[in-house]
């Protein structure tokens, strides 16, 4: 029997955007200062778990989320970007209340979780999902018996819950998607089983626990 692969699953240190509710998707928005002690505080944190390599997003508040975890933990980071943001097309650089205003109905299929909705040059749900999901699951597979981490973004997270708790895409969120937080998965060729979610004990110092999801 294949011995389980365990994931620390990790959503990038704060950016700017994120303080301003501007929605992020696949434009390259770098941590701010803030983001950058909690990519800090995150690897202190990490620094004697027995890391086998790190996959990150290439974008790079992902990345240098990444590269704090992979200098204290030694481990590898490979770029892998099946892990990036949904990409929101024409309503990355808006502010949700933007979004609200100036393409009401688009939004309003958005806040409703629309599975099929794309936003012009974007993706849907449901397409983002499978993108995240098979790029999990092949990542996993690559390393049984072992712990790998995935450093990605609020929406790949929200994912990655969803699938380890069998939740309906468009049902309620109600747990945490907060920057630089730890969250443990466990991956068998059955699937992933949720171990621990939204640990941001390592980030009390840093006042800044944000949680939207671009």
């Amino acid at each position: 029997m294949e011995e389980p692969t365990r994931i620390i699953a990790i959503r990038h240190g704060e950016t700017a955007w994120n303080v301003d509710t501007r929605i992020q998707g696949h434009l390259d928005i770098p941590l701010n200062d803030t983001g950058r002690r909690q990519a800090g505080q995150l690897a202190a944190a990490l620094g004697e778990e027995p890391v086998s390599a790190i996959y990150a997003s290439d974008l790079s508040r992902a990345w240098e989320t990444a590269q704090a975890v992979g200098r204290t933990t030694g481990a590898p980071v490979h770029a892998a970007p099946a892990l990036r943001e949904r990409g929101f097309g024409i309503f990355e650089g808006k502010t949700f209340a933007e979004v609200e205003t100036a393409l009401p109905a688009q939004a309003l299929r958005w806040r409703r979780r629309d599975p099929d909705f794309e936003p012009e040059g974007g993706e849907s749900l449901r397409r983002f999902r499978t993108r995240v999901t098979q790029a999990a699951h092949g990542l996993a597979a690559r390393h049984p018996g072992q712990l790998i981490a995935l450093v990605a973004h609020g929406g790949v997270l929200d994912v990655l819950y969803r699938d380890a708790t069998g939740l309906d895409l468009q049902a309620p969120r109600t747990w945490a998607l907060g920057n630089a937080a730890i969250n443990r998965l466990l991956w068998t060729p059955s699937g992933l089983m949720l171990v621990g979610w939204a640990d941001t004990q390592h980030l009390r110092s840093s006042g800044a626990l944000d949680e939207t999801t671009t």
